[in-house]
């Protein structure tokens, strides 16, 4: 009795067994049918060069939400190695723009199209400025910066509504040296350069005689340049090359360089893009004199409640009905903003010339907030 007991014990737990093994079968042989993730408001588009080669490229664009409902031109943000780092950006730049740290941009990715390309090996050849000696494998950067000033960029401006003259470049570890590459060779062509964790070593640090020579002509760089290298990286290498920027005083250059604590190599792009991007997009408050300020004090409605607007510390603060204060950047003599936040105060006057109140700008939608005193 007790070896049948344990022959059925067995044959119970056999079967269990074959059951649970069946169904993990099916389950790993048969995946779900569901439609892919996608990221709304983006295209894919493809663009031949004839400048390099023949080679066809894939631009991933992300546009803002509101484009087909505006006749607004936008700023063009120009990320390398798309293939990895789209998402990632897009996300990064719908945080940035909800928290008021940048402006609607259109986003446009930069990667290889073609049959199954080697990624590794084009970013090789498209982002070094050196061929190591050997021959057309390496050291095209030159033609890629062609390809993007001459074809990628007129296709852009063609096909989009944008801003010609505020166009910002990312790019992070051989892209790194890339975007260097372009700040000494197109310096004008971008306004904005973002990069982490850059390969200046390159060919025995080919870059630092890059910027030599670009030194030798020019004693200004009119850019805003955002650099940052992971805390595990090497960090002597970064800093090397940042002496070496610093050192040159360069005028007209608004630099701002980070060491990201307890981040690698690849771990820079998510924070480094982000504070990049937040200082490419920094709005710097203009000075306005008390005379100017003076008109806006007062007591406003925002919705049932009052709001008062002082000057204090040469600026307009903003005073709740909870008493909290937030200050206000001038942006012009009538525009404001919050950094940090997405408000933007826009003072209008009515016919007599005195101030009547203000369009309050938020993400979500415009609000006339009218001066009561």
């Amino acid at each position: 009795m007790k070896q049948s007991l344990q022959k059925l014990t067995l044959l119970v737990f056999l079967a269990f067994i074959f059951v649970i093994s069946a169904s993990y079968a099916q389950n790993k042989a048969v995946p779900l049918k569901a439609p892919l993730v996608t990221i709304t408001g983006t295209q894919q588009l493809k663009l031949t060069s004839k400048i390099v080669s023949g080679q066809e490229y894939t631009l991933q664009v992300n546009l803002p939400s509101h484009y087909s409902d505006t006749t607004k031109r936008f700023p063009v943000v120009y990320l390398l190695d798309s293939q990895w780092d789209f998402p990632l950006v897009s996300g990064i730049y719908g945080g940035q723009y909800y928290d008021g740290f940048m402006p609607e941009v259109i986003l446009v990715g930069i990667t290889w199209g073609g049959e199954n390309p080697n990624y590794g090996q084009l970013r090789g050849r498209d982002f070094t400025p050196t061929n190591l000696g050997q021959g057309t494998q390496y050291g095209n950067a030159a033609n890629f910066l062609l390809f993007i000033k001459n074809e990628l960029t007129p296709f852009i401006e063609a096909n989009y509504r944008v801003t010609k003259n505020n166009r910002t470049l990312i790019g992070s570890s051989l892209g790194g040296l890339f975007t260097l590459y372009a700040l000494f060779n197109a310096t004008d062509f971008f306004q904005n350069y973002i990069l982490t964790s850059p390969a200046t070593p390159w060919d025995n640090d080919a870059i630092y005689k890059i910027e030599n020579e670009y030194w030798n002509k020019n004693k200004s760089l009119p850019v805003r340049l955002y650099m940052a290298v992971g805390e595990m990286e090497d960090v002597a290498v970064f800093n090397k090359w940042l002496n070496t920027v610093k050192g040159r005083n360069y005028f007209g250059l608004n630099l701002q360089t980070k060491l990201l604590e307890n981040i690698g190599h690849s771990g820079t792009k998510p924070i480094g893009y982000t504070q990049g991007l937040q200082w490419a997009f920094k709005k710097i408050p203009v000075s306005l004199t008390t005379t100017q300020l003076k008109p806006y004090v007062g007591t406003y409605l925002l919705g049932k409640e009052p709001l008062k607007v002082i000057i204090e510390n040469n600026a307009l603060v903003a005073i709740d009905a909870r008493k909290e204060k937030t200050v206000l950047g001038a942006e012009t003599e009538k525009d404001f903003f919050v950094p940090g936040r997405f408000l933007l105060l826009h003072f209008q006057k009515d016919k007599a010339n005195k101030v009547s109140g203000f369009q309050l700008e938020q993400f979500d939608g415009i609000t006339f907030v009218k001066k009561t005193d």
